[in-house]
C-alpha cells in the first residue's frame, strides 16, 4: 500500500445553463457580461468591548485591605498589650476628676446655745485649665473670653482670672478661681454656662468657654451679731482655717474632716452612669462658750461709749463668775466685724484684753495687802502714819495728791489708795528688804501674775514679773503699788475673783464644752484650783475693799450700787507707750465684786490713755463697773444679801 492519499473523485453537480455569447463578451460590447447588481446594504455588527480578567484587581484590593488590617492589628496590639497601662492611665486622668468635700464647720454658741458664729452654704468656684487650651476649645483666647464673663460676677480683676486659667504648668488640671461664694453667685455662672452650651449645640460658631468652670460645695462663716464678742471669736481666713480667737484655738475641733469624691466627667459635666467613689466629710463639733450674750452686749456697749467719750486708745471690760472662774463677758473697744475684715483696723484685730501688757497701778495693791494680812504683818486696824513724801532707795515717793501727814489704818491705806502707806506696810513682810521682796513675789506668783491664765488663747501675754533678785532699787518700792510689773486684763480680774472666792484661785475658763456630730455634749476639763490665801484673809480683804466704795473718803464711790454691798478698788497708773517705750498718759482701771459678803460676780474695767475729761480710775471706770455689774446681777437674778457692811475705820486719832 502506498502512503499517498488516493485521488479525490469529483462528484458531478447539476449542469449549469450555457451563457449566451454576448454575455461572455466585454462590457459595452456585444456579448459583454452584464453589470452585477450592487448588493443590498447590511447593518454593521455592534462593537464588543471585551473586559480584562478581574482577578488581578481583586488581588490588588485584597492586598490593600490586608495591609490595612495588619496595621490596625499592630496598633491594637500596641495599645492593648504593649502600652495598655499608659493609655489606660491617660484615659482615666482625662475622664475622672476628684473634688474635696468640705466638712461643715461647727457652731460657736454662748452658754445658752445662742449662735455667735455659724456657717451657711457656699461654693468654691474652680476650673480645669486644660479645658481652656486652644486644642480643646479650638480658639486661642479661651481664657480671656471666660475671664471677661466671670470677672464682674466674682468681683475680680480679669487679668488675675486669666492667669489662673492659663497657668505656667500646662498640665495643671485644677485652679481655684474664688472661694466661699454665695449660692446666688454660682447660680449666675451656672445659668451663663448652660446658655452657652445650648447655643453651641445649634450654632457651630459658638464656643462654650465656661465648660471648664465648676463648683465645689463649701461653706461661708457668718457672725450674726456683728462686732459682738469678735475679740473672743476671731475669724476664718480665705483657706477656711481659724485666723484668730476661738476659731484659731479650736480650729481642729470646729473644722471637722474634709471628704473626697471622684467621678467621671464629659464636656465638663458629670456622667451619672459611670459611677463614683466618695469618702463622706465629717462635720466639725459645736463649741459652747461660757459667755452670756446679753452680759457681753452690756459690757461692750459700756466700754465703747466710754472709750469714745474719753477719746482713749482702747479699753476692756471682763465679767467673771467668782465661784467657777467662767468668763461671762470679755469686751474690747475698739472692735471689728469678722464678717468684713477688709474694713477692720489692723490694731483692733485680736483680743487686747489678753494681749496687752500694762502696769496695773493701784488695783494691784490688794495683792500687797493680802500678803501683809496672810503673813500676820498687820491687821486692818493697824495704824500707819503716812507722810507727804517718803524717801526710799534713789527715789522720793508721793501719793497722787499732796497732803499733810495722814493717820490711817491699814484699811484706810487701801481705801485712800496711798502709795506711801503701801510701801510702809509691805516693808513689814521681812526683816530685810530682800526678804520682803521675796515674800511679796511669792504671793504675786500665786495670784497668777507673771504666768499664763490657763486659757491657752492665741496671742495671750503673761505679762512681766522679774525675779526679786532682778528688781531694781526703785522696783522694790513701786511693785507693791502696781508699777514696775505688767499684767493683762484677765489676770487683774482673776485676782479679785480669787479674793471673792474665799482665797481660792480658779483658773479662768472660756469654753464650757463641745457637742459632736452625734449630738453628745462633752464638758471641758475642770479648771485647776489653787489656794492663795486663807478664807479669813479673803473675808477681811473683802471688808476692806468695801471701804473703797462705801466710805466717803474712799476713791471708788462712783461704783456704788443701791441695795448691794460692793467691794472694789480703783487704779491710775502711768502708762508705757508701746510705740516709744516711754511713759505717756495713764491706765485707768476699776476692779471689784458683788455682793461683797456673798460674792457672785467680778467686773474689771481698764481704759488706756484717756485724753478727754478725767483719767482717774474711779472717775471714768467706776461708772462702767456700776453699769455692767448692775446689769449682770439682774441678768443672773442675784438678789441683795440685806446684811450690813462692816464699816471698818479708815483713820485714827494720833
Amino acid at each position: 500500500m502506498s502512503d499517498r492519499e488516493p485521488p479525490r473523485r469529483r462528484v458531478p453537480g447539476p449542469a449549469r445553463p450555457a451563457r449566451p455569447a454576448s454575455a461572455r463578451r466585454g462590457p459595452g460590447g456585444p456579448g459583454a457580461r452584464p453589470a452585477r447588481r450592487p448588493a443590498s446594504a447590511r447593518p454593521a455588527a455592534p462593537r464588543v468591548i471585551r473586559l480584562g480578567s478581574p482577578r488581578p484587581r481583586l488581588r490588588l484590593v485584597g492586598l490593600a485591605l490586608t495591609l490595612v488590617l495588619i496595621a490596625f492589628v499592630v496598633r491594637l496590639l500596641q495599645v492593648q498589650a504593649v502600652d495598655a497601662g499608659t493609655y489606660a492611665a491617660k484615659a482615666e486622668q482625662n475622664r475622672y476628676v476628684g473634688q474635696i468635700l468640705a466638712a461643715e464647720r461647727g457652731e460657736i454658741t454662748d452658754r445658752s446655745g445662742v449662735a455667735l458664729a455659724s456657717s451657711e452654704d457656699a461654693y468654691d468656684i474652680t476650673a480645669d485649665p486644660t479645658m481652656f487650651a486652644p486644642g480643646q476649645l479650638k480658639i486661642g483666647d479661651g481664657p480671656e473670653q471666660a475671664a471677661a464673663l466671670l470677672a464682674p460676677i466674682l468681683g475680680q480683676e480679669q487679668s488675675a482670672l486669666v492667669k489662673k486659667l492659663r497657668p505656667a504648668n500646662a498640665n495643671a488640671r485644677y485652679a481655684k478661681l474664688a472661694g466661699r461664694q454665695t449660692p446666688q453667685v454660682w447660680k449666675q455662672i451656672k445659668d451663663l454656662k448652660s446658655a452657652l452650651a445650648t447655643k453651641a449645640e445649634s450654632d457651630p460658631a459658638t464656643v462654650n468657654v465656661l465648660a471648664g468652670v465648676f463648683s465645689v460645695p463649701s461653706s461661708k462663716r457668718v457672725y450674726p451679731n456683728g462686732e459682738l464678742a469678735a475679740g473672743i471669736l476671731g475669724w476664718v481666713n480665705a483657706e477656711g482655717k481659724g485666723g484668730g480667737g476661738i476659731e484659731q484655738q479650736l480650729n481642729t475641733t470646729l473644722a471637722g474632716k474634709d471628704g473626697k469624691i471622684r467621678y467621671a466627667q464629659s464636656g465638663g459635666r458629670q456622667v451619672p452612669t459611670a459611677g463614683s467613689t466618695e469618702t463622706p466629710a465629717v462635720p466639725g463639733s459645736d463649741v459652747e462658750l461660757t459667755i452670756d450674750r446679753d452680759i457681753q452686749w452690756a459690757a461692750q456697749n459700756a466700754i465703747s461709749e466710754q472709750v469714745k467719750e474719753s477719746r482713749a486708745d482702747r479699753g476692756y471690760v471682763i465679767v467673771q463668775d467668782t465661784r467657777t472662774g467662767e468668763i461671762l463677758a470679755l469686751a474690747n473697744s475698739p472692735g471689728f466685724d469678722p464678717n468684713d475684715l477688709s474694713s477692720a483696723n489692723a490694731d483692733a484685730l485680736g483680743n487686747a484684753a489678753l494681749q496687752d501688757a500694762y502696769e496695773p497701778g493701784s488695783t494691784a495693791k490688794v495683792m500687797s495687802m493680802a500678803a501683809v494680812l496672810e503673813e500676820n504683818a498687820a491687821t486692818p486696824l493697824t495704824h500707819v502714819t503716812v507722810p507727804n513724801r517718803l524717801h526710799r532707795g534713789d527715789r522720793l515717793f508721793q501719793d497722787d495728791i499732796d497732803h499733810a501727814t495722814w493717820y490711817l489704818t491699814l484699811n484706810g491705806v487701801l481705801a485712800k489708795s496711798s502709795n506711801i502707806g503701801t510701801i510702809l506696810a509691805t516693808g513689814q513682810l521681812g526683816k530685810t528688804q530682800a526678804q520682803a521682796n521675796q515674800t511679796l513675789y511669792s504671793y504675786l506668783r500665786k495670784f497668777g501674775i507673771g504666768g499664763y491664765t490657763g486659757l491657752d488663747f492665741p496671742g495671750e501675754t503673761k505679762g512681766i514679773l522679774a525675779a526679786p533678785a532682778d528688781w531694781s532699787t526703785s522696783q522694790q518700792y513701786t511693785i507693791p503699788f502696781g508699777q514696775g510689773v505688767s499684767i493683762n486684763a484677765l489676770q487683774a480680774a482673776s485676782v479679785y475673783s480669787t479674793i471673792a472666792n474665799g482665797g481660792v484661785r480658779v483658773e479662768p475658763s472660756l469654753v464650757r464644752g463641745t457637742k459632736g456630730p452625734d449630738g453628745r455634749f462633752t464638758p471641758a476639763e475642770a479648771p485647776q484650783k489653787t489656794r492663795v490665801v486663807s478664807q479669813k484673809t479673803a473675808k477681811t480683804l473683802a471688808q476692806m475693799l468695801e471701804s473703797v466704795v462705801d466710805d466717803r473718803e474712799g476713791t471708788g464711790t462712783k461704783a456704788r450700787i443701791p441695795g448691794y454691798r460692793v467691794a472694789g478698788k480703783t487704779g491710775t497708773a502711768n502708762r508705757v507707750d508701746p510705740a516709744t517705750g516711754k511713759y505717756r498718759g495713764y491706765t485707768s482701771s476699776f476692779a471689784g465684786f458683788a455682793p461683797a459678803d456673798n460674792p457672785r460676780v467680778t467686773v474689771y474695767c481698764a481704759i488706756q490713755n484717756a485724753t478727754e475729761g478725767g483719767y482717774f480710775g474711779g472717775q471714768i471706770c467706776g461708772p462702767i463697773f456700776k453699769k455692767v455689774m448692775e446689769f449682770s446681777l439682774k441678768t443672773l437674778q442675784i438678789p441683795p444679801t440685806g446684811a450690813k457692811p462692816a464699816n471698818l475705820p479708815v483713820s485714827f486719832a494720833p
